[in-house]
């Protein structure tokens, strides 16, 4: 790893890094951030065997910390066998801006629902569910699924709601 144990367990103290790879990688996945030894490369049945952390679970957490760019594999190739061998280490010291993108992404998924919501007007059917004004107009705003009378739904609070979070992700994205 590019730092230290202590350099992760700090990291891991920062309940929104913390919380990051929790959702990211599981309690597993932070358990063998912790354990993972601090100098050198290793392979991931090494891992396994140093961490006590199952040898599926090392893997995917080093396969979800790759596609994150905080882990690194150098290859090998056995000249006797043709057998490639995999040697990982952390690299935890991008992992803010590793948070940035993720943040980015979900900032621009949340604007496009929040264009979504405020360009449409929206009809609720109790059992079917919510449709657009142009869905039920087809159908003389009866529900396109049931044929039951469907009522204007007011998205006010959801719009609101999509508004301050979209206010706080901005906030986090720039104070970074």
């Amino acid at each position: 790893m590019s730092g230290s144990k202590s350099e992760a367990e700090g990291l891991l103290k920062d309940p929104a890094i913390r919380e990051y790879l929790l959702r990211l990688i599981g309690e597993e996945g932070i358990d063998l951030i912790v354990k993972f030894p601090e100098e050198g490369e290793f392979s991931d049945e090494e891992l396994a065997a140093k961490t006590g952390i199952n040898l599926n679970s090392v893997r995917h957490t080093l396969y979800t910390l790759y596609e994150k760019r905080l882990a690194e594999y150098r290859r090998i190739k056995n000249v006797d066998t043709g057998w490639l061998t995999y040697l990982w280490k952390l690299n935890l010291n991008n992992i803010d801006e590793v948070i940035r993108e993720d943040l980015r992404y979900v900032l621009e998924k949340l604007e496009a629902r929040r264009r979504f919501e405020e360009e449409n007007d929206f009809y609720v059917c109790n059992s079917c569910g919510t449709f657009t004004f142009n869905q039920v107009a087809e159908t003389n705003f009866l529900c396109p699924v049931c044929g039951k009378p469907v009522e204007h739904f007011d998205n006010e609070i959801l719009l609101k709601a999509l508004i301050r979070r979209i206010e706080e992700i901005r906030g986090c994205i720039s104070n970074g």
